[in-house]
């Protein structure tokens, strides 16, 4: 499982750098086919992976709202040094908080019923 997880974080890594890095690696006045080709290149990527993971996830006896749930988890821990390190935006305490909204949400799908 922990395959998984890891093939889980490696794809969210080219799913955020598949939505905004062409905000930071193409001209702004770049036209936009080219911001959907450089995205949907990036995005292959992160499909040849994520499915993988959410197959091995399901063999796991996972269920699909527990994938999304935990999937959401490691896109914020994705995206966050993202943000921070390639577009040197500041850190807030409204992120810690969301992350803690998001534990409360992997607890409820966890949970025994």
């Amino acid at each position: 499982m922990s395959s998984a997880l890891l093939l889980l974080v490696i794809a969210n890594c080219f799913m955020t750098l598949a939505w905004y890095g062409h905000l930071k690696f193409l001209p702004h006045d770049a036209p936009l086919w080219q911001a959907i080709l450089f995205s949907w290149v990036i995005a292959l990527f992160e499909y040849s992976l994520m499915i993988p993971a959410t197959r091995l996830l399901a063999q796991h006896g996972w269920a699909v709202g527990q994938m999304k749930i935990t999937q959401e988890v490691v896109t914020l821990l994705v995206f966050v040094p993202f943000m921070i390190f390639l577009f040197k935006q500041p850190f807030k305490l409204d992120y810690l908080w969301a992350a803690l909204c998001l534990c409360g949400c992997v607890y409820f799908v966890f949970r025994a019923p």
